[in-house]
């Protein structure tokens, strides 16, 4: 098998693991509440807590793949998260669990960021679009068969076995890296940036667990929206701290690229709908049309399925359509079948329901694997790990604020109605909500030039491409 089919599979291996995991737990929180004595809302900890992880080391994981190498900062994530995964297996108690969680989530940090920096560095710029896609699909598939994958195993077998699965997949993971990854490194790397590590992850957390908690009564309103806000205060310190510091953890400089900022930025608006539409799905099929979390499962699955599809696709579209016009063109697609799910009832036939979310499925992923090309197409290699730290943050955020979003928007419909239910007409508002805030990343993709990320799609002259790739170990 090509090295450009290879390790961007072993990369998505890691990152399906990590995507799962991060969702299987929600369906067995009950089960698990019952066997470790705790309450189901004090248990919902051991979510948030991963989530914090998260944030705190993510924008560190570039900086310690420049340092180590990324393959053995890989291997070490892999390692960790396995360890995470098998110790919170045996968790008696709540504080165990949530410990457990956090070393799952430093882990998780390191896998997903320094997985994409080893492509980066080893497939050549024009097959990026194509190795980069293998990563949309477990991103994708992940959140959708978390939950009924979770509920399956705690019905059928014990929840301990939700994170024990992790387990051979990780010792395979490990070895298939030890084997095909090189371990590429930076000369020259910088020191530390810590006072940027303690501001970014003070800042993030803030912001991460806010936007995670509010509207899912976990903590009252007026904290998660207070920790939202001191996060704001705290990455605007941080802001002021990388334009005076000559290496910062999170270079804003980057931003001044404008295939690199459009994707951040752009894609950060998108994903706010991509992001709301795992957590608004089950709750819609399980409280508004009556179905068990299996069946919920079984149709979100359809998203995920046609995001497969999308891997073989995007390269030919891409080649002949152009970068813009595909993001252009696409937004609007993506957005309408985000919308869509909104005008689906009970009685809507489960063959339409299935069509709706498959074909959006493949355009939503389409256009994750074209904004995540995006953003390295104009960088060079000695970018390349403060880019993934950058890009991995922006899709961490983004996809907690439109699980915020969402739920702000149940949560704004209720207090106005003076009712504690949720009505099914409330999930369409949320819906119509979330693809809006999708719709508006086409303001930012109508200013790229109409050759914008040409060098993804068009192969370098023959001369010209053994020095393409990055540095080797």
């Amino acid at each position: 098998m090509r090295r450009e089919v290879l390790v961007p599979l072993i990369v998505a291996t890691a990152l399906f693991m990590e995507n799962v995991d991060s969702s299987v737990i929600a369906t067995s929180l009950p089960e698990i509440s019952r066997d470790l004595g705790v309450d189901p809302i004090a248990l919902k900890l051991a979510l948030t807590s991963y989530l914090l992880s998260l944030a705190v080391f993510i924008p560190i994981s570039g900086w310690m793949a420049d340092k180590f190498g990324a393959r053995t900062v890989f291997r070490a994530a892999i390692v960790v998260f396995t360890l995470g995964s098998l110790a919170c297996g045996f968790a008696v108690s709540l504080p165990d669990l949530v410990l457990y969680r956090i070393i799952q989530g430093m882990g998780g940090a390191m896998m997903v960021p320094v997985g994409r920096l080893v492509i980066l560095r080893m497939v050549p710029k024009h097959e990026l679009v194509s190795a980069l896609a293998w990563l949309v699909v477990p991103a994708l598939i992940g959140p959708m068969i978390g939950p009924p994958l979770g509920g399956f195993i705690t019905t059928y077998f014990h929840w301990r076995w939700i994170f024990w699965i992790n387990i051979p997949i990780g010792i395979v993971g490990f070895w298939l890296a030890t084997k095909y990854i090189e371990d590429i490194r930076e000369e020259n790397v910088p020191p530390l940036d810590v006072s940027g590590f303690v501001l970014s992850g003070i800042g993030l957390t803030g912001l991460a667990f806010g936007f995670t908690t509010i509207g899912q009564e976990l903590l009252p309103f007026w904290l998660s929206a207070s920790m939202i806000v001191v996060g704001a205060v705290v990455m605007y310190l941080y802001v002021r701290h990388a334009r005076a510091h000559p290496a910062p953890l999170i270079d804003l400089k980057l931003l001044s690229v404008q295939t690199f900022r459009v994707s951040v930025v752009g894609g950060s608006l998108f994903r706010i709908g991509v992001g709301a539409m795992p957590f608004l799905l089950p709750l819609m099929f399980q409280l508004g049309f009556g179905l068990n979390a299996l069946q919920s499962g079984l149709l979100t699955f359809a998203g995920a399925a046609g995001a497969m599809l999308m891997r073989a696709s995007v390269a030919p579209i891409l080649r002949r359509f152009g970068i813009k016009r595909v993001l252009v063109v696409n937004t609007v697609v993506a957005a309408g079948f985000i919308a869509a799910a909104g005008f689906f009832e009970p009685g809507t036939p489960y063959f339409i329901v299935i069509a709706v979310l498959f074909i959006g499925g493949f355009f939503r992923a389409l256009q994750f694997s074209t904004l995540n090309s995006l953003a390295f197409a104009d960088l060079g290699s000695s970018t390349m790990s403060q880019a993934t730290s950058f890009t991995s943050v922006a899709q961490q955020i983004s996809v907690s604020a439109g699980v915020a979003v969402a739920a702000m928007v149940l949560e704004s419909l209720r207090y106005v109605r003076g009712s504690n239910e949720i009505l099914l007409g409330d999930f369409s508002i949320a819906f119509f909500a979330v693809s809006l805030c999708s719709l508006t990343a086409i303001f930012l993709l109508l200013r790229l030039p109409i050759d914008a990320g040409a060098s993804l799609v068009t192969p370098p002259p023959p001369e010209a491409q053994d020095t393409e790739r990055g540095p080797q170990a």
